[in-house]
């Protein structure tokens, strides 16, 4: 057995060993959801189990307003929708003015067909006034997808950062552009920001973690694979091969890092090669 083929062993070895203890906590977390969750005056965080994925939660910001509500993208299917505007209905009686698309994806998408009719879909980068409230819809730049959006609420000095930022999820980055996402993550981090809401959480944790070191983490994580990616690429390893060979360090143990690391290193290989456009 060579060298880099045992220390790959050994790392799947922990890496499951880790596993096994997080799904345990996994299964305790996903009894709580769906949570709603105050974090300023009007503003809310829900989440809720991904029927489509093991382990992970979709959350939502939802602001609520004397003209109506925003909510900063959707959730993955019609029934966890219903349920996302039941939480709504709990808290107001403000009907659901406008969906920010967020993520373009069918884990935020899939339930759309239960909002409202009426109801206003924001696609696209711009600022919003909901009873008085300023609301800026923001694009940071490419990350997870091409168009991604964030939700910026300055007086709050809240920010929904959609599926640009998680918390420990191994970066799902199949259709992602991961030097543009690394920046566009820096940039968020230097802005006037003190609560930044992932669109996805690990179950397991009690709470979502909403810090700027929150975001670093998650950045630092894009960084480590881009970096395995690099060497990988340069030491001539085969695409196919890299995922058993690549040192993701402590990222090894979050959730869906064996599903997510080897799209996340095609992606990694292609922009080494001029592939993304």
């Amino acid at each position: 057995m060579s060298r880099f083929y045992g220390y790959a062993l050994a790392m799947r070895i922990e890496t499951l060993t880790a596993a096994v203890a997080l799904a345990c906590s996994a299964a305790a977390s996903a009894q709580e959801l769906p949570r709603t969750t105050p974090i300023a005056d009007g503003v809310y965080t829900y989440e809720h189990v991904d029927p489509t994925k093991r382990g992970v939660a979709v959350n939502n910001l939802i602001v609520v307003s004397s003209d109506g509500v925003l909510v900063a993208d959707g959730q993955g299917t019609v029934d966890n929708t219903r349920q996302l505007l039941d939480a709504i209905a709990a808290i107001t009686t403000q009907p659901v003015k406008y969906v920010v698309v967020g993520s373009i994806h069918g884990d935020h998408r899939g339930g759309d067909a239960a909002f409202p009719p009426g109801t206003t879909f924001v696609k696209e980068a711009r600022d919003l006034t909901l009873g008085g409230r300023a609301i800026d819809v923001k694009f940071l730049g490419r990350a997870h997808t091409g168009s991604d959006l964030e939700v910026f609420l300055p007086k709050e000095k809240v920010m929904y950062m959609s599926e640009a930022f998680s918390n420990a999820i191994f970066p799902s980055m199949a259709n992602g552009f991961p030097s543009e996402w690394i920046a566009a993550l820096k940039h968020a981090e230097e802005m006037n920001v003190d609560t930044y809401v992932p669109a996805h959480a690990a179950l397991g944790a009690k709470a979502l973690d909403t810090s700027r070191a929150g975001v670093a983490l998650y950045r630092s994580a894009l960084e480590r694979v881009v970096a395995e990616g690099r060497r990988l690429h340069d030491e001539h390893v085969p695409v196919e091969e890299a995922p058993k060979l690549a040192d993701f360090g402590q990222f090894a143990s979050w959730v869906r890092a064996a599903e997510n690391a080897p799209g996340a290193l095609k992606r990694v290989y292609a922009e080494l090669d001029g592939q993304l456009k």
